[in-house]
């Protein structure tokens, strides 16, 4: 090196959420100069940002609760089944005053550049207000789902109403008595639609792709049952470490072909009655991996749909034709199909008739006899987000050699471990492409990559290693694998943003890994080994 001279920090987490909390909280604990810089003007990440009608857990508020403490977990009562986003900020900032965390936080702090530093084997990070910050280790803690993509329409700056991505809800809007459109139906326009339909005059939902939709089934958690989930909780973190995605769910070890329809039927009307997401994921284990059981699985839930609308015309729209049920991340709902019997509700499927502009007053929709003018107080886009590596992509992080890193994952990412990419020193990926958390329950899925994270940090602070790189062998035969693992189910081989596909954004429609559906277990034990191994698959130097 020709420059000895210490950056600011050790290290630099992106991030304030449920993840860059814990990892924060961690480092601390080693006694390492750290600082957090969270773009957002206090603790939470998703569940700051995202304050919409409706949003709330689709886990098990107690499956999501960090299980580091013992006494965090004592004193912390949750209220409902599936706490609403409100209960939920309030926990992580009695989490983050609990533990002293606020303090090591910069707060309204986005950062806009990243910028590898050979000569001084250290990051210069870039914030939005002009600072410069120098880091030996920079942390990425960013949200899966925090850059929302809205649809290139044509005459939306006109529009003389309100209109919003839900990411951005106003907190002073009150929907009362408004003409209110909702685009987009997957799992946040699930939620806002069964939230407002009876609070609206009226509510126009336009839907492009159907979604498989599931029963919540919420209710009250009373002072007994949150004393019993107490006295639980070692039982419940096993369940949810020893399933494959952390849920407290886990798949049958039966196939769904031993067993006779009858049975298969029976399970399921159970499953389709139980709270969360059993249906889905703690169901036969053969409906996620084998065409044919997830045929008769989606015609099961078609038929509860059917069920549950009371126009055929308006049932046979909401069911997906394009993929089976679970393929995609199934939206938890309650209500959401008998909304559709409400006299106020009008459902507009985008395939027969699209938008074909935004008007000063509404939509204007094509399709022949069928176009109409609608107008409306509120256009709410529930359209999604540039999942998992959009957060990655308006940061200028640039590594060796000026090899910025939108490039290198121009094509799709490339990892290893999810927790490194090559010609990126001393990068190191909490949240991102490829790793254990983006598929999980996502408190359980970083309490793993943090605590093999601490370890990890640990090993390079006691052998003074100043730079640390995966190798580019490590990461080739790491997406390899990752491919090989994805093309084993059968979300592998429909479009949605677990393969990087948006529509909203100008890419091709090659699909990209960007999860890893090989379960937590599996995940965890590769870490393991990579350690055990003594991290061999990363090139480290030591201070000279």
């Amino acid at each position: 090196m020709s420059d000895r001279s210490e950056p600011d920090y050790q290290f630099v987490i992106i991030g304030a959420g449920v993840c860059g909390l814990y990892q924060l909280h961690r480092l601390l604990g080693l006694g390492a100069k750290v600082t957090v810089l969270e773009m957002n003007g206090g603790v939470g990440g998703t569940w700051f940002r995202n304050r919409y009608p409706g949003c709330r857990f689709d886990s098990e508020s107690y499956t999501y609760a960090y299980s580091f403490s013992p006494e965090l977990l004592a004193e912390w009562d949750w209220s409902e089944r599936f706490a609403a986003q409100p209960e939920t900020l309030r926990y992580l900032n009695h989490v983050a005053d609990k533990f002293g965390l606020r303090e090591h936080i910069q707060f309204d702090t986005t950062v806009v550049a990243a910028h590898w530093e050979e000569e001084h084997l250290q990051w210069r990070v870039r914030t939005d207000d002009g600072r410069e910050i120098t880091t030996r280790f920079l942390m990425t803690a960013m949200g899966l789902l925090s850059v929302p993509t809205t649809p290139r329409l044509p005459g939306l700056e006109t529009f003389g109403g309100r209109a919003f991505h839900t990411f951005d809800w106003p907190e002073d809007l009150d929907v009362s008595g408004k003409r209110v459109a909702v685009v987009g139906t997957g799992s946040t326009g699930v939620q806002v639609i069964s939230t407002i339909a009876e609070q609206v005059a009226r509510l126009t939902v336009f839907q492009l792709d159907a979604n498989w939709c599931a029963p919540l089934h919420n209710g009250p958690i009373s002072a007994e049952e949150m004393a019993q989930i107490k006295d639980s909780y070692d039982e419940i973190f096993q369940r949810c470490f020893d399933s494959p995605n952390g849920f407290i769910h886990r798949p049958d070890r039966r196939r769904s072909t031993d067993v006779t329809r009858e049975e298969r039927l029976a399970w399921w009307e159970e499953l389709y009655d139980s709270p969360g997401f059993g249906i889905w994921l703690g169901n036969f284990r053969d409906t996620l991996m084998d065409e044919t059981a997830n045929a008769e699985l989606s015609e099961f839930i078609a038929s509860k749909i059917r069920e549950r609308v009371q126009d055929p015309a308006v049932a046979e729209i909401l069911i997906p034709k394009d993929h089976g049920f679970g393929t995609k991340r199934v939206p938890l709902e309650t209500g959401y199909y008998e909304v559709y019997n409400r006299q106020n509700v009008e459902l507009v499927d985008l395939n027969v008739t699209p938008i074909q502009q935004v008007t000063p007053t509404g939509i204007r929709t094509a399709g022949g006899e069928c176009a109409r003018d609608f107008d409306f107080d509120v256009i709410v886009f529930a359209t999604g987000f540039d999942a998992v590596t959009g957060a990655f992509d308006r940061i200028d992080f640039v590594g060796e050699n000026g090899v910025r890193l939108r490039d290198k994952w121009a094509d799709g990412p490339d990892t290893y471990l999810g927790v490194q990419t090559t010609a990126f020193p001393n990068l190191l990926t909490l949240v991102g492409p490829q790793s254990g958390s983006v598929a999980a329950n996502f408190p359980r899925g970083i309490e793993d990559i943090v605590n093999w994270m601490i370890v990890f940090v640990s090993y390079l602070l006691e052998h003074d290693i100043v730079r640390v790189a995966a190798t580019r062998e490590a990461e080739l035969a790491w997406l390899d694998h990752v491919m090989e693992i994805n093309d084993r189910v059968l979300m592998s081989k429909v479009k949605s943003w677990f393969n990087g596909h948006n529509r909203n954004l100008d890419r091709d429609e090659r699909p990209r890994a960007m999860i890893y559906t090989g379960g937590a277990v599996r995940y965890r034990r590769l870490l393991a080994e990579e350690a055990a191994r003594g991290y061999s698959s990363f090139a480290m130097t030591r201070v000279s």
